[in-house]
């Protein structure tokens, strides 16, 4: 198992902006359209100076081409996100579910690609953002997985299909995914000492992810803590759909409710 520690790239934030908002965990899907609706209301609120998503946007990704198809889901939620490009800068990461999301994409809707991880320095604040899968140290069949999946050999041969078989593929491995679920079987968090070393060697003290689904704040050390984003579900009992608000006070989280 690979534990090193990966170099963060660094992102200066520009002294107009006031106010910087992290999601992630969205899982957006033609079959759950109140999360769609959720997600449209919040870009078209315009809040932020900046939205950083931190992966997982989509329930899944299967490549660029998808967004060719007149009328298709992806196609639209390019269009959504191209007009809130050009509202203010929109950065995406890569996560677990959306890791195909490629160079077509980001030309079509401007939005900015970002490196897993990355150090947001905003005034005197350092936050290093990451998706948070690579730190699920104990899931060790997915660990392999995602080293596999992330080569560019494993990459051309699946894109190298057709656009239908890949949406069959992806939706066998959501069916076993769910399965998984249903069956209860937990999922490993966020490995502690393996967070603590990249926020010290990122000069950080705050890292903020998502992937785990589970919202909460941890201290990881005396002056060390990770901020867990929470995952997207408008149609759930309660909603949930929650961003993390950054601004010269700290860290907050914003409720954005249903209609």
């Amino acid at each position: 198992m690979n534990t090193a520690v990966p170099q963060a790239v660094e992102l200066i934030a520009p002294p107009h902006w006031r106010t910087v908002d992290f999601l992630s965990d969205l899982h957006l899907q033609a079959a759950e359209p109140e999360t769609l609706a959720c997600f449209e209301r919040y870009l078209a609120g315009r809040q932020a100076d900046a939205l950083f998503i931190l992966g997982d946007l989509f329930e899944v990704w299967v490549g660029d081409d998808a967004c060719d198809e007149a009328g298709s889901f992806e196609a639209t939620l390019a269009e959504r996100l191209a007009a809130a490009a050009q509202q203010r800068p929109v950065y995406f990461m890569h996560g677990n579910r959306d890791f195909l999301v490629g160079t077509s994409f980001f030309e079509r809707t401007g939005v900015i690609a970002l490196a897993d991880p990355a150090v947001l320095i905003f005034g005197t604040q350092r936050l290093l953002l990451s998706h948070g899968d690579l730190l699920c140290l104990g899931d060790v069949d997915y660990q392999r997985f995602r080293r596999l999946a992330r080569s560019s050999a494993w990459q051309q041969a699946f894109l190298a299909q057709p656009l239908a078989e890949r949406r069959a593929q992806a939706q066998a491995m959501r069916a076993q995914s769910e399965a998984h679920k249903q069956a209860g079987e937990a999922y490993a968090d966020v490995d502690g000492p393996a967070a603590l070393a990249w926020l010290q060697a990122a000069g950080a003290h705050t890292l903020v992810h998502g992937h785990t689904h589970r919202p909460a704040e941890h201290v990881l050390a005396p002056g060390y803590r990770r901020v867990v984003l929470s995952d997207w579900d408008a149609a759930a009992q309660p909603p949930r759909a929650d961003v993390l608000r950054l601004t010269a006070r700290g860290l907050e989280r914003i409720r954005i409710g249903p209609m």
